[in-house]
């Protein structure tokens, strides 16, 4: 352990490991796309799963009406006990954490458990690491009070690391549902004007778009389910803004409200629909593209112009000492 700490402190041992990491990470990130499985029969088999649960607790709520009586929430998670006895929920509250769950495609109580169970141990963690290391590893030259500084800023860190995490899930889901949503309501709106019923447009698109996007498969399949099984229609399709997060699906979502309560022309305003995502869609990658050139200014500063450097003047200063 002694022999590792000397050898990794070392500067040239620690850059080389940091430049081995990051190629490892460079070649993963190339590569996950052909070595990723393809997900959407495992997205598909919990839209089922999720079907399965709003029939069960359709029958049980029947039952409830005809018995009075209530029914315990059976939640198996291993997290929860921790959670439920230290009462995190209260101790650490989120009062958006279900609406960001949801956008992250994280459904019922175990990622609930789970985020204050994370929210609750990883300060602790991160605080034992830093100090871990500072303390008998590497102390960087620094004094004890600016490492316990930086100890306490790690543990501030992993109090926020899971939200963070939560939004990068949330905003990558987005994303993709945001780059495939247009086309799917181009389906959905032949599949309408073709005679088809709203449950089964959903359900056609959703096996239709599941090769674009698992994501938007996943929620338009439970949204098939929703429609089948809910009270009323207009929760389904206000469930399906809700955990998208997207304004354009928000607007589909209120066009068919009102399509359900007021029996307006449904291809109509679909077709527009499908024109405003389109038209958000192209703004948002015309918006991407002019942030380039200032986003690239740093790379091509720090990673271009040594190596141009090097290529126009290195010829020239080894004929200098050849001379």
């Amino acid at each position: 352990m002694t022999a590792f700490a000397t050898w990794i402190t070392q500067p040239e041992n620690f850059f080389a490991a940091l430049a081995a990491i990051l190629v490892f990470a460079t070649a993963v990130t190339l590569s996950g796309s052909s070595l990723r499985n393809d997900n959407l029969s495992k997205r598909m088999k919990q839209v089922a799963n999720r079907r399965e649960e709003l029939r069960r607790k359709s029958r049980e709520a029947l039952e409830r009406e005809k018995s009075g009586g209530l029914r315990g929430n059976d939640t198996r998670s291993p997290f929860r006990k921790v959670v439920e006895g230290l009462n995190l929920q209260k101790l650490l509250e989120d009062p958006n954490l279900k609406t960001k769950l949801i956008q992250a495609g994280m459904r019922g109580q175990g990622p609930i458990f789970a985020f204050y169970f994370a929210r609750f141990v990883a300060p602790f963690l991160l605080f034992a690491a830093v100090a871990l290391y500072l303390w008998t590893i590497n102390d960087f030259g620094l004094a004890g009070m600016q490492r316990l500084t930086a100890a306490m800023a790690a543990a501030v860190l992993g109090y926020y690391a899971p939200a963070l995490y939560l939004s990068n899930v949330g905003a990558k889901r987005r994303e993709s549902i945001m780059q495939a949503f247009p086309d799917a309501l181009d389906l959905l709106l032949i599949c309408v004007e073709a005679g088809m019923s709203i449950e089964a447009a959903f359900q056609k698109v959703a096996s239709e778009i599941g090769s674009s996007s698992i994501e938007l498969a996943e929620e338009l399949s439970q949204t098939t389910a929703e429609l089948a099984y809910l009270q009323e229609r207009r929760m389904a399709y206000e469930n399906l803004a809700a955990r998208t997060g997207h304004p354009g699906v928000k607007s589909v979502a209120t066009a068919l409200i009102q399509a359900e309560r007021y029996g307006t022309p449904l291809g109509q305003a679909l077709r527009v629909m499908a024109k405003e995502n389109r038209d958000m869609r192209m703004s948002s990658a015309e918006k991407q593209a002019a942030a380039l050139p200032a986003k690239l200014t740093v790379p091509m500063i720090v990673f271009f112009l040594p190596v141009l450097f090097l290529v126009i003047m290195g010829p020239a200063a080894l004929n200098h000492q050849n001379l």
